[in-house]
């Protein structure tokens, strides 16, 4: 199902939960030449398309139901372990983005760095790596409410990545804590690390009968 909302362009039905989104919601899969279902996150792949509630349990729910052969009109195989594939596809495109942004000359990272980036209010983006330590990444976020409720800017608080992902992405040893200032590759690595964020956070297709949430904001 197709249609246009003015301002948010096309809406497409999720074949589970059967709700309308704009498709920017929605993550899109399309049947490979050999009858493959794959995952098509750019949205350009040719062929008719199925599109999924950005869950990985509802991914995983038309798996265990079969509902990409309906949507796809023709015998499909999907692998047991899309959901997991999809979320690795998502997190590489977080951290290619975030790469980006690093070459761009966006990303600060250490620990004392980041505190003087948050002091001097040029912080858009406060990454922690998921297994950071509760004290330094209390602090940081502590400094972080504060400077937001100086400039009535509220910042975005990631910690969908892990230190070893961070690292990875930045090509430095043990990244920690980074942040983000604002600029254009930013906005495309907050574009993609919050549709991550989105895709894990609802445990139960049933209950995303609105947005869920994305990433957490300090100085609200």
């Amino acid at each position: 199902m197709s249609k246009e909302v003015p301002g948010d362009g096309p809406v497409r039905t999720c074949i589970i939960t059967r709700s309308a989104r704009p498709a920017a919601e929605l993550l899109r899969f399309v049947a490979s030449p050999d009858g493959a279902v794959v995952p098509d996150l750019q949205g350009r792949l040719p062929g008719r398309g199925a599109w999924v509630i950005c869950s990985k349990a509802a991914v995983a729910d038309a798996v265990r139901r079969k509902a990409f052969a309906r949507a796809l009109e023709r015998q499909v195989a999907a692998p047991a372990d899309l959901a997991e594939r999809v979320e690795r596809l998502l997190v590489k495109r977080a951290l290619d983005a975030l790469s980006l942004a690093n070459k761009a000359g966006l990303v600060v990272t250490g620990f004392t760095r980041v505190e003087a980036a948050i002091a001097h209010g040029s912080v858009a983006v406060l990454l922690h790596g998921s297994a950071a330590a509760e004290d330094g990444r209390l602090k940081l976020d502590r400094l972080l409410d504060a400077a937001a409720r100086r400039t009535g800017k509220p910042v975005l608080v990631c910690r969908e990545l892990t230190v070893e992902q961070l690292s990875l992405a930045l090509g430095r040893p043990n990244v920690v804590h980074a942040s983000l200032s604002t600029g254009g590759a930013t906005a495309m690595f907050l574009a993609e690390v919050e549709r991550l964020a989105r895709y894990r956070s609802a445990a139960d297709p049933s209950n995303l009968g609105s947005a869920t949430a994305g990433l957490p904001q300090r100085g609200d």
